[in-house]
């Protein structure tokens, strides 16, 4: 009976391993989000103005063309073994202050729990199996001003529930808040985002019965134990410059940096203090209503059949239509060429815009 418990030991064991670190927690956080910023590869952090800068830096909810923003995103990942959503409404309060709610999702439906597959008697029943999900929801509450007295400038903060769960195995509650900058004069754009600025606590339960624990005994597997993990703040600074050129064409070009501080990772530029990963994007587009995206980042060093070392890197690109202000469409296709040890992924998002509702 025990050995039919394997499958979904080396599941538990391998994900509430990684839990105990806190050097990747809440990671899906990391993803990105939207179609025009996937498609750009990450490069939002100067250049976000609608209800997703919730996410990429809350200073951006300023900008915000509308006084009512929905957004939502669908993306599959793996093969569509892992599903990631979001859905994000904001509020322009007046012409310096903007709030928002987001909602993000990561999680794999549908894992068979297999724990009672054998009955006492050792007879396998196949109608015994029951299903669970795994998954990481995060919930956003944002808010922006801008400073009159500074033209462009503004600053947003966002307070964050973390909750993970995995099936009644186990789950976990956190919060934490960021931080966010942004200065926009003549098309020059920059930002700054301390996300997980007062370091975002997690703190985990677990409920895994008798057997389950037998069987982590007998495989060499430690048994989790309730804890408390910690994210730790990481940089993120951005850049941007948009450029006119006549007839109705602009040009968007943007450069992001992602800091972090809990060690070295496998980046293109790292140490042990601090790693930086570094993500370009562009953007073309005409009279705003058709858009052209495409953007480079997750540069990783990855070890060649020889054993030297080699960079692998991701292009990711992206196409968008505005339908009169009030619907944009965007569609990213991320790993263009398959030329990372990352799998692609399509990505589809949704964004509607109005001033005002209509009785």
């Amino acid at each position: 009976m025990r050995r039919s418990f394997l499958i979904l030991i080396v599941l538990i064991s391998t994900v509430l391993g990684g839990y105990a670190q806190s050097k990747y927690s809440n990671e899906f956080l990391s993803l990105g989000l939207g179609a025009r910023g996937l498609g750009m590869s990450n490069t939002m952090c100067a250049l976000t103005d609608d209800v997703t800068s919730a996410y990429w830096n809350p200073a951006g909810l300023t900008r915000m063309e509308k006084r009512y923003q929905l957004s939502l995103m669908h993306a599959e990942y793996f093969a569509g073994i892992a599903k990631y959503d979001y859905a994000g409404i904001g509020y322009k309060i007046d012409t310096n202050q903007s709030v928002a709610f987001s909602y993000i999702r990561f999680g794999v439906d549908n894992i068979m729990n297999t724990t009672q597959l054998i009955d006492d008697q050792g007879n396998v029943d196949y109608d015994r199996i029951t299903y669970f999900s795994a998954a990481d929801n995060a919930f956003l509450l944002s808010y922006a001003y801008a400073f009159p007295q500074v033209p462009g400038l503004s600053v947003g903060a966002n307070a964050k529930i973390i909750h993970r769960k995995i099936g009644q195995f186990a789950r976990s509650w956190g919060f934490g808040l960021d931080f966010g900058l942004q200065y926009n004069n003549k098309g020059w754009q920059a930002g700054v985002m301390l996300r997980d600025g007062t370091s975002t606590f997690n703190a985990w339960n677990y409920s895994l019965t008798d057997d389950v624990i037998a069987v982590f005994e007998e495989t060499g597997n430690e048994i989790p134990e309730n804890d408390m993990e910690l994210t730790v703040p990481a940089l993120l600074i951005g850049g941007g410059k948009t450029v006119h050129f006549g007839k109705g064409f602009h040009g968007t070009f943007a450069i992001g940096l992602d800091c972090t501080f809990d060690g070295k990772r496998n980046t293109l530029i790292k140490s042990d203090i601090i790693s930086v990963d570094p993500h370009v994007g562009m953007e073309f587009d005409y009279k705003r209503i058709v858009f052209l995206r495409a953007g480079v980042g997750n540069f990783q060093y990855e070890p060649d059949f020889d054993g030297k070392q080699k960079v692998t890197l991701q292009i990711n690109f992206g196409v968008g239509v505005n339908i009169k202000d009030i619907v944009a469409i965007d569609y990213a296709f991320t790993d263009l060429g398959n030329l990372s040890i990352a799998q692609y992924s399509h990505i589809i998002s949704l964004k509607v815009g109005l001033n005002k509702f209509k009785k």
